[in-house]
């Protein structure tokens, strides 16, 4: 489940997600809470965590350590969003 009052940083990583992975804005509205990410989207690989971890930094003026990353925040749409809107609403 995805936090009220987040749907700004929703809206970022929509867009972080089409933006950095290249994958259609159409897909990427389609995505519930629940919808699965790493190991279920091809786009989604080691390399490319990297990248949109990095782009949710800089547009949500956040710092996001490597030790925080790891296969959970990672492993549905709304576990990212999540994550995201907790470190941005600090």
């Amino acid at each position: 489940m995805i936090p009220e009052g987040t749907s700004e940083i929703e809206t970022t990583v929509r867009a972080v997600l089409v933006d950095v992975l290249a994958l259609a804005p159409e897909r990427v509205a389609a995505f519930r809470a629940d919808t699965p990410l790493f190991g279920a989207l091809p786009e989604l690989d080691s390399m490319a965590v990297a990248g949109v971890l990095t782009e949710l930094e800089d547009r949500l003026g956040i710092v996001i350590e490597d030790d925080e990353v790891d296969g959970e925040m990672l492993e549905t749409f709304g576990a990212l969003v999540t994550f995201a809107a907790g470190k941005a609403l600090v």
